[in-house]
């Protein structure tokens, strides 16, 4: 099965064949506005777009913070609605460099799908490759999909706290915040307990992709994260208030497991 990531090239390629992918516009900023006027104004041709918001979250309870995983039967109906069937490659993709297009890919891999992979650079990369876009709006045939909830693990922030002691729990916000010097969106500065800062842009690349696996493995050795680390190569978390950004480093971990911790600092 492909890996996690496409790059613009071999995306044309699937796009071209017999099979093409399902493509999901994710594009997304902290704050907004939503995505959806930029969709309009143009996207890859084909493309549904997604609310990172209302469609890969739920709305937030008391202490849920923001970014839940949304409720299973509504992501079933957004990916029939997006043509999603039973087998169907699906690929994520945002402005660049896929901070929120990661987000789709964690999401859909815990609702079950086995297929789904990120656009390597975004958006960004696609027109720097001089890829076609279009404002056709698609209708695509709905799809049979079936969501699994829970095909990838998740913590709470309990179990959050305790990993922080025992394992890894990487806290993938921006520096500043992690120290608690600056918080422009939560109620509370700083981060969890015995967390470790895993900034998103130390694993990207100045091209705005992201970075070899090797350099990847070698990073989060450092941090801990595989067999070489002191924790179990088994147990690492990513963590953030900035909920998407956490994904980046996720589909492209050198572990088996992957786990979310559901809930931000705040």
């Amino acid at each position: 099965m492909p890996g996690p990531l496409v790059s613009v090239p071999d995306l044309q390629a699937e796009l071209a064949g017999p099979r093409p992918p399902v493509l999901l516009d994710v594009r997304w900023s902290l704050g907004g506005p939503p995505g959806a006027a930029d969709h309009a104004r143009g996207h890859l041709p084909g493309a549904v777009h997604v609310d990172l918001d209302a469609e890969l979250s739920r709305p937030a309870g008391p202490g849920e913070g923001r970014h839940p995983l949304p409720d299973p039967q509504a992501l079933q109906r957004t990916l029939r609605a997006a043509g999603t069937c039973a087998g169907t490659r699906v690929v994520a993709y945002d402005a660049g460099p896929g901070t929120s297009a990661a987000r789709a890919w964690w999401v859909l891999r815990w609702a079950g799908l086995a297929d789904v992979a990120v656009l390597d650079g975004g958006l960004a990369a696609w027109r720097a490759a001089g890829g076609a876009e279009t404002t056709r709006v698609p209708r695509p045939v709905p799809g049979d999909v079936e969501v699994r909830a829970g095909s990838l693990p998740v913590l709470d922030a309990a179990a959050a706290a305790a990993l922080a002691r025992s394992g890894v729990l990487l806290d993938a916000r921006a520096p500043e915040r992690y120290r608690g010097e600056s918080e422009p969106v939560d109620p509370v500065a700083g981060h969890v307990p015995g967390a470790l800062n895993a900034p998103t842009t130390d694993v990207l690349g100045a091209d705005g992709r992201f970075l070899p696996p090797q350099r990847l493995r070698e990073h989060f050795a450092r941090l801990g994260v595989g067999p070489a680390g002191p924790a179990d190569p088994a147990d690492p978390a990513a963590q953030g208030g900035a909920d998407p950004a956490v994904r980046p480093e996720i589909p492209r971990l050198p572990v088996d497991e992957r786990a979310y911790y559901r809930r931000p600092v705040a």
